[in-house]
């Protein structure tokens, strides 16, 4: 029985060790989406280390139609924010490629997060930050970030945490119903998370905590996808001369 209240007390004294340790002083800098991630990520930092010290950090790529909730979060926190809107800055670089390169679709979608990446720590070093990694158990799985984009971070207090773990915590957290229970759109295609990966977030979370799966070929592409993207979750390889 997953014991929500123990895991977030445990989660936020991390949190406190981890500044303890890695910058007493500093902030904590969250990139803020109004899903459930970046509300929970905010809401645990705001606990350990009270309101002042959280910066949110909203980066609409022009008019982003739930920002709503994103600015319902930082107003339910109480913690200061900024708004960067990074549509000029993906234009231009698209603009900038040259004409015999053609961009996959992918490469498309994953340059937004990867410039919002690179914003959230021009923010953090002009504000003594440390940048909150969002990530959770469930989306590393089966390798759904994107890699040098909201993958990375300094310190990750839910990435051993499933979708379900995240959600019952925001919920112990008092955070409103509808930033925890808002259906998960990855922000880059349209569609919702499960209609991208093909299978719900229950099915993959009792997978991932218990084995247990009754459909063989929803087995299968859970395992192929945690296989073929579990290089996103190592240190880059590097190469040791023997001398």
């Amino acid at each position: 029985m997953f014991n929500a209240e123990k895991v977030k007390n445990d989660c936020v004294n991390w949190i406190r060790e981890f500044f303890l340790n890695n910058g007493k002083d500093c902030n904590a800098v969250v990139g803020i989406s109004g899903g459930k991630d970046s509300s929970v990520a905010a809401a645990l930092c705001v606990e350990a280390l009270g309101k002042e010290r959280v910066i949110g950090v909203l980066m609409p790529q022009g008019e982003q139609h739930d920002i709503d909730m994103a600015f319902k979060l930082v107003n339910h926190l109480g913690i200061k924010h900024y708004v960067v809107n990074i549509k000029n800055t993906v234009d231009s670089i698209l603009a900038s490629m040259p004409e015999d390169l053609k961009l996959t679709e992918q490469a498309r979608q994953n340059l937004p997060p990867r410039i919002r990446m690179s914003t959230l720590y021009a923010v953090s070093q002009s504000c003594n930050g440390r940048v909150v990694n969002t990530c959770n158990l469930s989306e590393d799985w089966v390798g759904y970030s994107t890699r040098y984009g909201d993958s990375v971070g300094d310190f990750s207090p839910m990435s051993k945490l499933t979708v379900t773990e995240v959600k019952e915590i925001g919920r112990v957290l008092g955070l409103p119903g509808e930033l925890v229970d808002k259906t998960p759109i990855d922000g880059l295609c349209g569609k919702s998370d499960e209609e991208n990966l093909g299978f719900t977030y229950a099915e993959l979370d009792r997978y991932i905590r218990t084995g247990v799966i009754e459909d063989e070929n929803t087995k299968a592409v859970i395992d192929r996808k945690h296989k073929m993207n579990l290089f996103k979750l190592e240190l880059m390889p590097i190469f040791n001369p023997d001398l």
